[in-house]
């Protein structure tokens, strides 16, 4: 696996991350919390005056600056248009800032809870939250944010994969041989649903960054976002057998076409983006080893079960690609 002599965010320090706070010309009162986070570091921080706030450290050479400026303008204009994200704090006119070789963002604290997704009502009003989303992100492209494609969430992943020599010997032939007909399925895919429109995405949108309150739903990290198509956004919400997904993927659809229209032919493209997810997945732990944070929250990544499963995952989604679309009208 990757290595290196110094991980990613050696000297972030506590009096680092203070100190960076109080350069914006805040007093930081020296309550400081981590958050779960692997990609970056993300801190609860405490001030002398007013409510606690939220410190994003981004991972060094991730995004570029540009990159993290696009992803901070999305989300300022969903914010300006009452559509409930969490956007950067904003001083001295700027969202992105620097301190001690390290680029951080501040945030407000916004708490929530789990989603109800067994709630048709619930589903409906993160349809509808999405195709509000949505809607705002046809209106301009990303220029320096990357695609979700079969190139880059499948090949390109695979070719690092193998070039790492991170597979067991034994498995490798195996492994090799699955991904590779699981990619030409993925590609099947995106033939049947033709020139579907890409749009600017959350990118990741799983439960874990949607939260909910008493007044809805608010999406928080929008790190991962992207140019893809709409239904990246919707198949992580999904969950159980296929009549249960067919049954959520509906009540979903119900409330998002109140604000954005879908195009069906997307769903020829939900199970390839499982496909290609999994594939990402497994690169993205193999690039992140070099930071301490991954050996110890994912000891199980790299052996011999690890991979059996993977090999098993994607020969189920082979199968899965070459099936009707989960749902239609």
């Amino acid at each position: 696996m990757n290595t290196s002599s110094l991980p990613p965010f050696a000297g972030l320090t506590p009096d680092v991350i203070l100190d960076a706070v109080e350069s914006l010309g805040l007093r930081a009162s020296g309550s400081l919390l981590a958050l779960n986070s692997y990609e970056n570091r993300v801190y609860q921080l405490g001030l002398d005056e007013g409510a606690p706030l939220v410190a994003k450290f981004y991972r060094p050479a991730r995004w570029s600056d540009a990159a993290i400026r696009e992803e901070h303008t999305f989300s300022l204009q969903l914010a300006e248009r009452e559509i409930p994200a969490v956007p950067p704090l904003v001083f001295g006119g700027e969202t992105l800032h620097a301190h001690a070789g390290f680029r951080f963002a501040l945030f407000e604290k916004r708490g929530g809870r789990v989603p109800e997704l067994d709630r048709d009502d619930t589903l409906q009003w993160i349809g509808r939250f999405l195709g509000r989303i949505h809607a705002l992100g046809k209106t301009e492209s990303y220029a320096h944010r990357p695609r979700l494609d079969l190139d880059s969430f499948g090949r390109e992943p695979l070719d690092f994969i193998l070039k790492q020599g991170l597979l067991p010997p034994e498995l490798e032939t195996v492994y090799r041989g699955v991904a590779e007909q699981a990619l030409q399925g993925a590609a099947r895919c995106y033939e049947r649903a033709g020139a579907v429109e890409t749009l600017r995405l959350h990118g990741d949108c799983h439960v874990g960054n949607l939260l909910w309150t008493d007044a809805g739903p608010h999406f928080v990290d929008f790190d991962d976002s992207r140019t893809g198509p709409a239904v990246q956004d919707l198949w992580m919400l999904l969950s159980g057998d296929r009549a249960e997904q067919s049954r959520q993927l509906g009540e979903v659809l119900a409330g998002y076409e109140d604000f954005c229209e879908f195009d069906l032919r997307e769903l020829n493209l939900l199970e390839a983006l499982r496909t290609l997810r999994l594939l990402h997945y497994s690169a993205w732990l193999a690039r992140r080893w070099d930071d301490p944070a991954f050996p110890a929250a994912f000891p199980w990544f790299g052996g011999t079960r690890y991979w059996e499963e993977q090999i098993l995952a994607l020969r189920e989604q082979i199968a899965l690609m070459d099936e009707p679309p989960l749902w239609s009208n």
